[in-house]
């Protein structure tokens, strides 16, 4: 009989250490007359799972392991739980350890043998607060992977889906999955992710995202324009799914990251499912028109006010009644940096008072503002409709690169008049033009290079077919 019982359970001590920390817990066990012991880490095992299974091993005799030398044996025969493997690296075994998996090592079985039955600490299912819907699911993602490609299982129950498992993270080992649908889904897309999957080597990435979005996408510093949409919605995510797309669905994160990404994706979101293909079609353009009209609304008000002679008849009741104290270049500045502090600070403050002092500090801030003679009520009426419009773009990163170019405007209007304003624009359309997708398809497809289908789809939601 081989006998590597004290040299695995050696192998795994010398590593976890188990004596130093009081959640890793050794424990010691006689199945079938040998010695064995169990590694787990307290909190993340089923202890009424646990204890159905020691109670069968604890049934086996002696004579029953005769012949036996390897784990994988000994789970066909006497392991009745259904998530079991078995390995020979004492690394994958402590891995698996810390990741919530139980180990045991028997005596006279050569092999480590891992018994899955973790359960991690979860929230209950709820709607994101971002990503709402007038109509439809109100499910959403959670922190824990398993339960999140559930529910896209649970919505494409096609026999094509595939579900590819990573570790990556030297420290922090995050699960991550690969979630596409084989012959539908852009395959160049999947094979890049493999790659740089496989390639990542990162100290640990438990706390966002970002990190690995910025190695498996890079972007210039200075381009705002995000490469992958994020959503914390199961039915988003699934629609996502079914035209072609990839999903990353990473551990400890309730967001899921969906690829490629061009601009044209973000003007779609969860809503224009749930309603008929007129209704879904306005909301669409409307949301598209609230989106240009954030971007250019203070640049060409400030355009129009530094040259009163572009202002048309029609347009007239938008000039000052008198000359203001502060440029109005650096109220608009200024009241840029203010709305994002007092989001900063609603986030920060507890539910129960959020709404109150939202209320309190938007109307004593900008009436006391204007009554002092430091801002011009044009000025935060025209900002005001910015912020709340701003909301109308599902996607934080799409919003910020909308505020960043509006910035941007902003500079080049006051410096250069109306050529910065149009070099801006310019400007613009190019950073467009030369951003590229993962797959490296053009950022403005299917307007550049131009597919008169999927142009249709910016605007017009398209009825369901057969």
């Amino acid at each position: 009989m081989l006998n590597r019982y004290d040299e695995l359970a050696k192998e795994i001590d010398s590593r976890l250490n188990t004596d130093k920390s009081f959640d890793l817990i050794k424990r010691e066990l006689i199945i079938g007359g040998r010695k064995a012991a169990m590694y787990f880490v307290d909190g993340f095992i089923k202890d009424e799972v646990f204890e159905k299974i020691l109670e069968f091993l604890f049934r086996i005799k002696p004579e029953q392991l005769q012949g036996l030398d390897t784990a994988k044996e000994f789970s066909a025969r006497f392991m009745p739980y259904v998530e079991v493997e078995d390995t020979a690296d004492a690394d994958t075994a402590c891995t698996a350890i810390l990741s919530g998996v139980a180990v045991i090592v028997i005596d006279g079985i050569s092999d480590f043998l891992l018994v899955d039955t973790r359960t991690y600490p979860v929230r209950s299912v709820s709607e994101p607060e971002k990503d709402r819907t007038m109509r439809g699911a109100k499910d959403g993602f959670v922190e824990t992977l398993i339960f999140n490609t559930a529910m896209i299982r649970r919505r494409v129950r096609d026999y094509s889906l595939r579900m590819e498992y990573y570790q990556i993270g030297d420290r922090s080992k995050v699960d991550i999955a690969i979630c596409f649908l084989e012959g539908k889904s852009d395959q160049k897309t999947v094979d890049i992710l493999r790659k740089k999957l496989k390639g990542v080597s990162l100290k640990g990435i438990s706390m966002t995202q970002q990190a690995l979005a910025e190695v498996l996408v890079p972007t210039a510093f200075f381009n705002p324009f995000p490469k992958i949409k994020y959503t914390e919605r199961p039915d988003y995510a699934s629609a996502c799914l079914l035209e072609g797309r990839v999903l990353l669905i990473m551990d400890n994160s309730p967001t899921v990251m969906v690829l490629p990404t061009s601009f044209a994706d973000f003007t779609k979101e969860a809503n224009d499912y749930y309603f008929p293909p007129l209704t879904a079609s306005y909301i669409r353009i409307t949301r598209q028109l609230i989106s240009v009209i954030t971007v250019i609304m203070t640049p060409l008000f400030l355009l129009l006010i530094n040259n009163p002679a572009y202002i048309p008849d029609w347009l007239s009741f938008i000039k000052l009644d008198q000359t203001p104290v502060i440029p109005i270049f650096l109220q608009l500045l200024i009241l840029e940096f203010i709305i994002d502090g007092l989001r900063i600070a609603s986030l920060n403050t507890p539910d129960n008072l959020s709404s109150s002092m939202s209320i309190i500090g938007g109307l004593i801030l900008s009436e006391f503002a204007i009554n002092a003679g430091w801002f011009e009520a044009e000025c935060i009426l025209y900002m005001a409709f910015v912020a709340i419009a701003g909301f109308s773009q599902p996607s934080f990163e799409m919003g910020y690169a909308q505020k960043f170019i509006r910035i941007g405007l902003l500079l080049l209007t006051e410096l250069l008049g109306v050529w910065g304003f149009i070099g801006g624009l310019v400007l613009t359309t190019l950073t467009l033009l030369l951003t590229k997708t993962l797959n490296g398809r053009g950022y403005l497809y299917p307007i550049i290079p131009f597919n008169w289908g999927g142009f249709k789809g910016l605007f017009v939601r398209s009825k369901i077919k057969e």
